[in-house]
């Protein structure tokens, strides 16, 4: 079976943990070691440096030894370009599953009802700048990726489009604002 990188990439409040732990419940679901940096940083008391620290950790043990390995990212930092392209180096294949929402309301609302659950917190600010840059974000992540699913979370985790040879094809007949989005940003449709 071939090595491989999954990404599950959205923007804070998405749904990515759900559509997560929906995935490692299935049988032979293919993800590998599942690098969940939330519950590492909940690991070190909520120190976020630590837990990314030993993410990190994580991430170069599966690279060093060929594991097939799974994380949660909103692509809005550095750091899971770098990964996908020394994951694509060591021979990886680069999956991706990204979750959309069609407003920043909606991704707010959904953190807030998380905090209120007793879940961790983002900073309005951080939610604010990457819900800007997502189409930015993905059009740096999408070229590496040999597969890439978009699922729209407004109402469950329906299908919206798929990336195959440098084209987004819609899924279903009704083409949703931010699939229309990233096709006319990454040109592709």
């Amino acid at each position: 079976m071939q090595k491989t990188f999954t990404l599950i990439a959205g923007v804070n409040g998405v749904g990515k943990s759900s559509f997560a732990g929906a995935l490692l419940a299935q049988p032979n679901n293919e993800l590998g070691s599942f690098i969940d940096t939330d519950r590492l940083t909940a690991a070190y008391g909520g120190d976020r440096l630590a837990g990314g620290k030993a993410a990190l950790e994580q991430i170069r043990n599966c690279l060093k030894n060929g594991i097939s390995f799974t994380q949660e990212t909103t692509l809005s930092e550095r750091q899971p370009l770098e990964t996908v392209q020394e994951a694509l180096a060591c021979g990886f294949q680069i999956r991706m599953h990204y979750i959309g929402l069609g407003s920043l309301e909606e991704s707010l609302c959904r953190i807030a009802n998380r905090v209120r659950r007793g879940g961790h917190d983002i900073p309005e600010a951080d939610v604010r700048r990457r819900f800007q840059k997502r189409m930015a974000d993905l059009r740096r992540i999408l070229p590496f990726c040999g597969e890439a699913k978009f699922y729209d979370n407004e109402n469950g985790f329906m299908l919206a489009a798929v990336w195959q040879n440098g084209l987004l094809i819609p899924v279903g007949t009704r083409v949703l604002p931010w699939v229309r989005e990233l096709a006319e940003v990454c040109r592709c449709f």
